[in-house]
């Protein structure tokens, strides 16, 4: 059974914006989804406790469809980084990489500011897709810029979608769905 991963952002909650509507659909789509809850409390939010929730999971990432959220998304990077994986395809949603200055976020650097090995990246994923908003009000589009040239790939970009959070609208996220499944799952 081909599987999928949703990782949440920072202090988030698996079960808040978009993530329980995307698992419930990707499963009418016959794939296992693992949505994991990552340590959020300010001094367990660390690269190490995300990457030690998420490794009893690891064998299931060959030929998933991993999906990001904010911090989700550079924690992805590292796992892409350090693990030996063969994903099938990364969707990053509001994400960057890089030292990102925001208040009351903890341990962000982290995650994200590191010389990460974009060729090797690359190597262990066949295709990424970059989704932005043109509003953001924590990461600014550059920074989606960035990251999407590192990946060698354009940024989607949603006019409005301000951080893909359920207080901007965004309890279902139908775009995401059809990126998906228009590269992914034949018949969709």
């Amino acid at each position: 059974m081909r599987t999928a991963f949703i990782i949440h952002g920072s202090s988030g909650s698996k079960d808040t914006h978009w993530y329980p509507w995307l698992k419930e659909k990707l499963e009418e789509k016959e794939l296992q989804v693992f949505l994991p809850q990552f340590p959020i409390e300010e001094d367990k939010q660390t690269l190490q406790n995300w990457l030690d929730t998420l490794r009893p999971m690891k064998e299931h990432l060959s030929d998933s469809i991993i999906v990001g959220h904010s911090l989700g998304v550079p924690f992805i990077l590292n796992v892409l980084n350090q693990w030996e994986v063969s994903a099938r395809a990364t969707f990053l949603v509001a994400g960057f990489s890089g030292h990102l200055k925001a208040e009351g976020e903890p341990n962000l650097d982290d995650f994200a500011e590191r010389d990460f090995d974009w060729k090797k990246i690359k190597q262990n994923c066949k295709h990424f897709s970059v989704i932005h908003s043109d509003n953001d009000p924590y990461i600014p589009l550059g920074r989606a810029e960035e990251l999407a040239k590192n990946l060698g790939v354009n940024v989607t970009l949603v006019k409005g979608g301000e951080h893909f959070q359920a207080q901007s609208g965004f309890q279902t996220f139908p775009l995401l769905l059809e990126k998906i499944g228009a590269e992914l799952l034949p018949g969709s």
